[in-house]
């Protein structure tokens, strides 16, 4: 049904869809020129948790690791033990290297917030 509202006239848009129909069959970008073409990540690009950035031990990095753990955890996970909380960062799809390194900590202790779990995490790296 038209409208009359239609910015281009039937054959614009034959000619339009005859321009795309490269790009939607290969399903790749077909420009010549790679600049159009956005980069892809880095292969060496550090984790967002641990990553060299700041360094160890740094405010940065307790930032750094209070913020992915928070992307994880709610506080209804606390207060709880190391295997607690582990069980809760696979529940939730975390990477594994933080999984790993909060199983890792003291089985005895118990953290009451995320502070708490992040400042021992940074501390006992």
């Amino acid at each position: 049904m038209q409208r009359g509202s239609d910015r281009l006239n039937v054959h614009r848009d034959d000619e339009m869809k005859h321009e795309l129909k490269g790009l939607l069959r290969s399903g790749h970008p077909t420009r010549v020129e790679e600049w159009h073409d956005p980069e892809p990540a880095a292969d060496d690009d550090p984790e967002v948790w641990s990553g060299p950035v700041g360094g160890l031990g740094s405010p940065a990095s307790l930032e750094r690791t209070r913020m992915e753990l928070a992307r994880h955890l709610s506080r209804h996970a606390f207060p709880a033990k190391p295997g607690e909380l582990a069980r809760a960062l696979r529940r939730s799809n975390a990477p594994g290297t933080l999984i790993d390194a909060v199983a890792g900590l003291p089985h005895q202790d118990r953290y009451e917030n995320l502070q708490q779990l992040a400042e021992a995490l940074v501390g006992g790296a």
